[in-house]
């Protein structure tokens, strides 16, 4: 094996161990951790200097995309006014795996006047940012994958391992689903799919294609031609819908004769067509429209809880939203 993929797979075990060894660390502290921001009525405040920096970024846009209110503080530029971001009601996490940051250090005294809680993520319990903490969570490694043993690379897989833990404890305890979720991405592939409803999409108003049971089918095809959508909902006299044209149907009485385009719609409609209603999930629609047999369906009549036709939604109309 060359030096190459003995580095590579030598820094996996390495990181991976010292990932599986916080597994012992999950007690009494940890459940105390995450009881304390559950119990914050304001914001988690992540911090910390150069590669815990970087960590603590993802850590708090990971918070805070699953329910717990965070942001990132720079421990410089707090030192220098950003301080006044911090309130007493916040939960500070401050990262430093030797707890002797010099930018971490300065900031505690002040954060202590505030009155926020201070939660060290830390490698030294003995160390200044670990003495001077409200609760400790260990991320300590038995080394670093680094073959100097300088470059931060266990230690910051760790830590970044040890804030996903208590994200997703978060997560659990809250009851956050996948709804809430998409509440927070809504302009992801995911937000679309949970958030957007067939009402968002359907075509309605003067573009929801209808005919009366009584015209002709001649008329429904003007119809369709007139909207695009190749389907037309048919409804009775008091405008609820008893029926479906699909330009299909009409394709499949032409080959047979044209005495059919005289007669009225309502002789040859599908009358128990598939439907949907409005306040349904876009991806249902979708899911609906795959799933039929023997073949899938182009478009869903979108029927009211009257029984009114209000809309109609297209295969394209879906796709071109995002929703997969």
């Amino acid at each position: 094996m060359s030096k190459i993929k003995e580095t590579a797979i030598e820094t996996l075990d390495i990181e991976g161990k010292a990932v599986l060894a916080l597994k012992d660390r999950i007690g009494d502290e940890f459940v105390a951790v995450v009881n304390c921001i559950l119990n914050c009525p304001a914001r988690v405040v992540v911090t910390g200097m150069g590669k815990s920096g970087h960590v603590g970024r993802k850590i708090a846009a990971t918070l805070a995309s699953t329910g717990t209110p965070a942001f990132f503080l720079h421990p410089a530029e707090a030192f220098h006014g950003d301080l006044g971001m911090v309130t007493e009601n916040d939960v500070v996490i401050a990262i430093s795996n030797s707890g002797e940051s010099t930018e971490i250090v300065n900031i505690l005294p002040i954060i202590r006047r505030i009155g926020a809680t201070i939660v060290a993520m830390c490698g030294r319990r003995e160390s200044q940012l670990g003495k001077f903490s409200d609760h400790f969570i260990d991320i300590s490694v038995e080394r670093e994958a680094c073959p100097l043993g300088l470059a931060p690379t266990a230690s910051t897989t760790a830590t970044l391992a040890m804030g996903d833990a208590i994200a997703m404890a978060l997560m659990a305890e809250r009851n956050f689903t996948s709804q809430d979720f998409a509440m927070f991405h809504p302009g992801g592939a995911l937000g679309r799919r949970l958030l957007l409803k067939v009402e968002n999409v359907m075509h309605t108003g003067k573009d929801n294609p209808l005919i009366h049971c009584g015209k002709t089918v001649k008329d429904a095809l003007f119809v369709m031609t007139d909207k695009g959508l190749g389907a037309v909902s048919v409804v009775d006299d008091t405008g609820k819908f008893v029926g479906l044209i699909t330009d299909g149907i009409i394709r499949r009485a032409l080959a047979k004769d044209y005495k059919f385009l005289d007669e009225a719609v309502e002789k040859i409609m599908f009358t128990e067509p598939l439907t949907i209603a409005p306040q349904q999930m876009a991806a249902a629609a979708l899911s609906v429209m795959e799933k039929h047999k023997p073949r899938p369906v182009t478009v869903l009549p979108v029927i009211d809880e009257k029984g009114a036709p209000v809309g109609i939604v297209h295969l394209t109309d879906l796709l071109r939203q995002g929703v997969v």
